[in-house]
């Protein structure tokens, strides 16, 4: 009888010992989700420093990347940079052959000093007065420019179009062969139009390509381009030489002519008719440049794998551009375009890593190439992805987000389930001011949210703005320095992304990802 009682007894102390280890290892197995607390959370939230967030604006807009134009080896050394503190964190890469860098094709060319512009305007029988102007002030050399010096008669080409199918061809009754053709960017009918599809039947003429190709083709010799910022986007051509200009310069090639410039474009707008004309004055072009066709450009990835077994197939894309303009010649910093935007993606990553507690979706962040030359470096990804595009839940893009005291969510109206876990966020945790936006991209793109949204992924886009209004422009000037940036507006954006990624890291109910 004792017996039977003791060998009973054991027997369930066996099976209760064996029950508290299942449970203790069911308890462990829960902990990732049971251990999500708003404190855990928030603590790791606070890691996201302002002043960290400005230390690494500070690197990638330092001498030592000089400007980080895309397929240079300033470029390729602020990746490493990024992608080692990717490593630091425990991120996976996702890049080619088990590396952070996905490689694509991208020309480039350098701009060296050298550049000139001069007005040549004739007096009396055999006078001439030179004007010389002022680099960045008054233009910037042709970021993608040929090497070399054009002297010529100057014509006025409008928005330099050749339509047939419209009706409309800028070049129609004025001859530029030999000459420096004056243009105007984007066409006469914006994305703005009420109408989309006339818009449409526009759209392929607006891109700096067309323009630059078709001047070449008229047999233009160079081009004064009205669009006065340094401007890697456009193509190279041989022999020809391209010159950014400021309104400055405009009015001077238009004095004496008996038009003024901004009513000629108004009048184009309006009537949808040419107006070319002699501009009767020639100028001096040259650029200095050397032309890389062999450049190779290269995005930065990596990943924070989710641990549910079917839901880490599902991904939340983190992105920003890291490249800049590089020298124009002289260095373009690009501390808010687009420093400011990799540092909040890495202040996300960096607090994931400090959380230390593993989300049922997987997280991926991508640093862009070449999105100033044409956002070559989206657009080749989401090509090449490497993760299915149609097992992405949301991207939340980021293109100049360190100057300002508010944040525009683009896309937002597109895709309220996004922006529904964003202004949620804001709203309880950060109060920062910020506005939802609608985007039509419609237009050529800008940012490398609009070729995510062309494939129909769900995309925000976020930049901001307004704050102490400067003396000087800064947008792809030499001015875009460290000393603009507001620490304050990349930390409240960095910890609102990271509560609004744990929030769809570890919900079920997000919108199917299939779209």
């Amino acid at each position: 009888m004792l017996k039977r009682f003791v060998t009973r007894s054991t027997l369930w102390l066996f099976v209760g010992l064996l029950c508290a280890i299942d449970v203790r290892i069911a308890s462990q197995d829960q902990k990732p989700s049971e251990g999500f607390t708003e404190e855990r959370v928030l603590a790791a939230m606070h890691t996201i420093s302002s002043h960290t967030l400005d230390d690494y604006v500070k690197e990638l807009a330092s001498e030592k990347y000089r400007g980080r134009l895309t397929g240079t080896p300033e470029y390729n050394a602020s990746a490493q940079w990024v992608a080692d503190l990717l490593a630091s964190w425990k991120m996976k890469p996702m890049g080619d052959n088990g590396a952070y860098f996905q490689k694509f094709p991208n020309p480039y060319t350098l701009v060296k000093p050298g550049d000139q512009l001069v007005l040549n305007v004739p007096i009396g029988k055999d006078g001439m007065i030179k004007k010389r102007y002022l680099f960045q002030e008054d233009y910037f050399p042709g970021s993608t420019s040929d090497s070399g010096t054009v002297t010529a008669d100057v014509v006025y080409a409008g928005y330099g179009i050749t339509a047939p199918e419209l009706g409309y061809d800028d070049y129609d009754g004025v001859d530029v062969k030999g000459k420096i053709v004056m243009v105007e960017p984007e066409s006469p009918v914006g994305p703005d139009h009420p109408d989309p599809t006339v818009f449409q039947k526009w759209r392929p003429y607006s891109f700096h390509d067309y323009k630059m190709k078709n001047a070449k083709e008229h047999g233009a010799a160079g081009m004064i381009y009205d669009y006065h910022i340094a401007n890697p986007n456009s193509v190279f051509i041989k022999d020809f030489i391209v010159t950014y200009i400021g309104e400055s310069v405009a009015e001077d090639v238009f004095a004496g002519t008996g038009k003024k410039h901004d009513n000629v474009v108004k009048t184009i707008k309006t009537s949808l008719k040419p107006c070319s004309f002699a501009l009767g004055k020639s100028m001096t072009l040259t650029c200095v440049t050397e032309y890389h066709p062999e450049g190779i450009g290269m995005n930065v990835i990596s990943m924070l794998e989710g641990s549910d077994p079917t839901l880490n197939n599902e991904y939340i894309i983190i992105t920003s551009h890291l490249d800049h303009l590089g020298m124009n010649p002289e260095m373009m910093p690009g501390a808010n375009d687009n420093a400011s935007a990799v540092a909040v993606s890495l202040g996300v990553a960096q607090a994931l890593f400090e959380l230390d507690m593993p989300l049922k979706r997987s997280v991926v962040f991508i640093m862009f190439g070449a999105e100033e030359q044409g956002v070559k470096g989206s657009e080749f990804y989401v090509a090449h992805p490497v993760v299915p595009n149609d097992h992405v839940t949301g991207v939340f893009n980021m293109d100049g987000v360190g100057r300002g005291d508010h944040i525009y969510a683009g896309g937002a109206k597109n895709f309220p389930q996004l922006w529904e876990i964003i202004s949620r966020n804001n709203g309880k945790y950060i109060h920062r001011q910020i506005e939802a936006g609608f985007t039509a991209n419609l237009a050529r793109p800008r940012q490398d949210a609009a070729h995510f949204m062309w494939a129909g992924i769900p995309t925000l886009s976020f930049n901001a703005s307004g704050g102490k209004e400067l003396p000087y422009q800064t947008y792809h000037t030499t001015k875009d320095s460290i000393d603009i940036i507001t620490p304050e507006i990349m930390e409240d954006l960095a910890q609102l992304l990271f509560l609004s990624v744990i929030d769809m890291g570890r919900d079920q109910k997000i919108s199917d990802p299939s779209h």
